[in-house]
């Protein structure tokens, strides 16, 4: 055990609080649920601290589509910028459960990026909320305030996953100087994910009622490690076609971005009756394709690649996009797109954002499948 603590009480008595160990992992996970603020937001992030919604304890993670959950995390926040926060609580002295631990919080991250749909996120969300007895749009409404608009706020959870920006956290009582030095490396390493030790150590007096202290402090981000993950110097990137499709190697793949090139030519080559428009955002921008009008106006949203290597589209921009905003030609353009592996909802007005990653298309027939059913969507819509 460590050093002791002194409290001053109001009878100007010196009280000596002295470490003390958790009785069980349970206890110190009870604890991170009940005060989230024990997770240290405010040393995660000193220039706007991080606060926490609790999504569900013990949340399954595929590892397959439309699989069941293999593993279950501890823990799942998410944090005021809509980041994924996978908590894990393990007392972890010994290498051989430190490297488990390691190894598997690595496949939390690895198959939650691909296989976590996030309507199964949010129905966990709200099964939590109900088993606790709480209204889950109330629990939103505390979080972020009354004028947030929660849909936006899972998009940009799924968009986060989808790019691989997430947060994992190894919380005990005491991290190993071992444990540390793995953080660090990673922390440093992987980008835009951030991996974090937390240390939360309790301290406790000797009288009957047992005052008890808890202290965390938040381990593994080096200066190198800040400076890689600076939103202020990453996130204002603006992307175009010089920059993207190198990096877009650099990241997923000559292959992957031999597939991206094809569809940006496609688009190219459909103006002009398409648009195309280049983004921001190190993390997820890229470039979308956009309907045009009859003065060559652009209007909605036809598609969109990103960085983070998928075609995603929005079901509302296609629901608001004569003719499809009629129920005949919806059911077609939903039929077209179900044969491509696309669902769209049975309402046009229903919002949803389907998506393929690009590594699905990297065979021609299909990617001639996905884009023949977008010339016809393009046709259709100008009528020809």
């Amino acid at each position: 055990m460590g050093g002791g603590i002194y409290l001053i009480q109001d009878d100007e008595q010196l009280v000596e609080m002295t470490e003390q160990a958790y009785e069980s992992e349970e206890q110190l996970q009870e604890l991170l649920e009940t005060y989230p603020n024990l997770l240290a937001g405010d040393q995660i992030d000193t220039a706007l601290p991080r606060y926490w919604l609790l999504v569900r304890r013990e949340t399954p993670i595929p590892t397959e589509e439309d699989g069941a959950g293999r593993w279950s995390v501890d823990r799942l926040f998410i944090d005021q910028n809509a980041i994924p926060t996978l908590v894990e609580v393990k007392r972890i002295d010994n290498s051989r459960l430190r490297q488990e631990i390691i190894g598997q919080m690595l496949d939390y991250a690895a198959n939650a990026s691909i296989y976590w749909p996030i309507d199964t996120i949010v129905s966990q969300f709200e099964t939590n909320c109900r088993e606790q007895g709480r209204d889950p749009e109330e629990v939103f409404e505390e979080f972020l305030g009354e004028e947030a608009n929660e849909e936006r706020f899972w998009q940009k959870v799924k968009t986060h996953l989808q790019a691989g920006k997430i947060r994992l956290v190894f919380v005990a009582d005491r991290i190993a100087p071992e444990l540390r030095r793995v953080v660090e490396f990673l922390n440093e390493q992987v980008d835009p994910a951030e991996v974090l030790a937390l240390e939360v150590k309790q301290y406790a007096d000797h009288s009957p009622e047992t005052l008890r202290l808890l202290v965390p402090r938040v381990l593994g981000q080096t200066a190198e490690a800040r400076l890689k993950k600076s939103s202020a110097t990453r996130e204002r990137r603006r992307w175009d076609e010089t920059s993207f499709f190198p990096e877009f190697a650099s990241r997923r793949g000559e292959e992957e971005a031999a597939v991206a090139r094809k569809i940006y030519t496609w688009a190219q080559e459909k103006m002009p009756h398409v648009g195309v428009q280049w983004g921001k955002g190190d993390n997820y921008g890229g470039f979308g394709v956009y309907f045009k009008d009859s003065r060559g106006k652009v209007g909605g949203e036809l598609f969109n690649i990103g960085i983070w290597g998928g075609l995603e589209l929005s079901s509302q921009n296609y629901g608001s996009q004569p003719p499809f905003n009629e129920s005949e030609p919806w059911n077609e353009l939903r039929s077209k797109f179900s044969s491509v592996g696309i669902a769209l909802p049975t309402n046009p007005t229903e919002i949803r954002f389907p998506y393929l990653r690009l590594s699905a298309l990297q065979d021609d027939l299909m990617l001639e499948q996905i884009l023949q059913t977008f010339t016809w969507a393009v046709e259709k819509a100008k009528g020809v």
